[in-house]
C-alpha cells in the first residue's frame, strides 16, 4: 500500500519507519537538511536497522497515495495540505494524528467536508534524535474515530497500525479520546516549557504539580460542560501517568520555544479557553499559561 506523511518530525519519523516495513512510504518534509539525510541514509530509529523511504519537499510525489498520515503541528495543517486539495484520489484515507480539537476543521475546510477523515488521538511518544532518526519512548496507544470516514476504513487503518506493531483500535466517538490528549497536553506543556524542564518537572515540583493539577482539572471541567465523557474518571491520575512515560522528554512546544517557532498554544490552553467560553465555564488557569507562552513566544522574537 502508498503511504504518505506529511511531516517528518519525531513521530512522522516513528509511524514512517514501521510502517516501511510492510508498506510503500513517501514523506513530506521542509527542511532540507531531513530530506537529505532520508535520502541518503534511510529512516533510522535507535538502534534499528535503517529503513528506506521516499521523501521528497513537493506535495505532488504524495498524490497517489492510498493513505495519508498528518504529523505537523495544528498550526500548519491548513498550509501544509492545501497542494493535495483536488489532486488526491478521492477513496485516499486523510489520518489526522495531531495535537488540538480542530484539525478535523482545518482539514474539511483545505479538502471538502466529504474527504474519507480518520481522527486519531496517540500516546505514542518519541523524540528526534537526528536528522530522520528517532527514539520510541516507552510505548503508548493510538485510538482511531471517523471524521467522515467508513467504520469499515477506520477498522482497515487501526489494523495496519497494528501490524506495524502499534496498539491502535477504534472508537465511535473520537472526541473523549481528543479531549483526554488535550487535557494531558493542557497541563503538562505550558509548565515545562515556562520552566524550561523536560516533563518530569510537573511531579517532581509541588508547585508545578499544582498548577499542572489545576489546569487538568480546568479543562475537565469544560469537557463535562459540553457533555464529553472523558475515557478517565480522575485527570490528574491521567496526567501523572503521561509524564511518568515522558519524562525525561522535552516538550514540542519547549522545542518550539527553544528553536524560535511558534507554538500550538491557541491550539491546546487556547483551545480550553475557547470552549469554555462557549460553555460558560471560567478558564483562570489555561486562559493564563496561554498568556504567558504568547509573552514567552514575543520575547524570543525580539532577541533573533
Amino acid at each position: 500500500m502508498r503511504i504518505g506523511i506529511v511531516g517528518a518530525g519525531a513521530l512522522g519519523t516513528l509511524f514512517g519507519y514501521r510502517l516501511a516495513r510492510d508498506h510503500d512510504v513517501t514523506m513530506l518534509e521542509v527542511r532540507p537538511d531531513v530530506v537529505a539525510a532520508v535520502a541518503r541514509d534511510g529512516l533510522r530509529l535507535a538502534a534499528e536497522e535503517p529503513r528506506r523511504v521516499a521523501i521528497s519537499g513537493n506535495a505532488r510525489d504524495l498524490f497517489a497515495s492510498h493513505v495519508l498520515f498528518l504529523f505537523i503541528r495544528a498550526t500548519d495543517t491548513m498550509r501544509a495540505i492545501r497542494p493535495f486539495a483536488g489532486s488526491l484520489d478521492p477513496s485516499c484515507a486523510i489520518v489526522s494524528m495531531q495535537s488540538g480539537i480542530a484539525n478535523e476543521d482545518a482539514v474539511k475546510a483545505v479538502l471538502g467536508g466529504n474527504v474519507a477523515l480518520v481522527i486519531g488521538a496517540t500516546t505514542e511518544s518519541s523524540l528526534t534524535t537526528g536528522p530522520g532518526t528517532a527514539r520510541a519512548v516507552g510505548s503508548g496507544s493510538t485510538i482511531l474515530g471517523p471524521g467522515g470516514a467508513s467504520p469499515e476504513v477506520c477498522a482497515r487503518i487501526a489494523r495496519m497500525l497494528n501490524d506495524a506493531g502499534f496498539s491502535a483500535s477504534v472508537a465511535y466517538d473520537i472526541r473523549p479520546h481528543l479531549w483526554g490528549k488535550l487535557i494531558a497536553n493542557a497541563a503538562i506543556n505550558p509548565v515545562a516549557t515556562l520552566l524550561d524542564r523536560p516533563n518530569s518537572v510537573v511531579l517532581d515540583d509541588p508547585n508545578a504539580s499544582e498548577i499542572a493539577r489545576s489546569l487538568a482539572q480546568e479543562a475537565a471541567t469544560v469537557a463535562s460542560a459540553m457533555r464529553i465523557a472523558l475515557p478517565f474518571s480522575d485527570p490528574w491520575a491521567y496526567v501523572r501517568a503521561i509524564v511518568e512515560q515522558t519524562a525525561g522528554m522535552r516538550n514540542s512546544m519547549l522545542a518550539d520555544v527553544t528553536n524560535g517557532a511558534r507554538t500550538e498554544i491557541e491550539h491546546i490552553n487556547g483551545a480550553v479557553v475557547s470552549a469554555g467560553r462557549r460553555a460558560a465555564v471560567p478558564t483562570p488557569y489555561n486562559e493564563t499559561m496561554f498568556r504567558l507562552i504568547r509573552a514567552r513566544e514575543a520575547q524570543e522574537d525580539r532577541t533573533e
